[in-house]
């Protein structure tokens, strides 16, 4: 053999061996290489999910803190049932201490509603217009939740000022059974 064929033999054999490295070594790690990277990029994504549920998991513990200060807040305004009749007094002292003449007071059926019941009273007054509206003006300062609905004013014939006030007081109280 001469030295050119040599060298010709040992080429195409250098070659061989590559060829024969690229196919059986390095293209299946490049294979497992690229589905590692896969396996980390669906980790990696994952992970930005779970971190971005996360902060919302705190978000909804912090809103969820807010909203029970708000029922909290509110429950201490409705008072228990038993002190409807405190509520109806406390209407009447501040009714006549307006100069207002109560013609009726009367309860008309309660609704339970979930967590609250309101009792809605049908109210008649009479007297000077200026009396009534502090009258409305001291109902809205009481520490209780309420409700005036169907409000009917008339004026009097027999004075200038003079009304007759007819309308509905809902009163919220908590429910026993919450």
């Amino acid at each position: 053999m001469t030295s050119g064929l040599r060298k010709a033999v040992f080429f195409v054999l250098l070659l061989g061996v590559a060829f024969i490295g690229y196919q059986y070594m390095i293209k299946p790690a490049n294979r497992h290489l690229a589905q590692a990277k896969g396996r980390v990029q669906m980790k990696m994504a994952k992970l930005a999910e779970f971190e971005q549920a996360s902060s919302a998991t705190e978000d909804l513990a912090k809103q969820l803190d807010e909203l029970q200060e708000a029922i909290n807040f509110f429950e201490s305004k409705l008072p228990p049932t038993d002190q409807i009749h405190e509520v109806l007094e406390q209407v009447t002292i501040i009714a006549q201490k307006q100069g207002l003449k109560p013609k009726t007071i009367r309860t008309l059926s309660k609704k339970d509603n979930s967590g609250y019941i309101e009792q809605p009273l049908k109210i008649e007054l009479e007297g000077n217009f200026n009396s009534f509206y502090s009258f409305l003006l001291e109902l809205e300062r009481l520490p209780r939740i309420m409700k005036v609905r169907e409000l009917k004013l008339n004026k009097q014939r027999d004075g200038e000022g003079q009304v007759a006030a007819e309308f509905i007081v809902s009163i919220f109280f908590q429910n026993e059974s919450t």
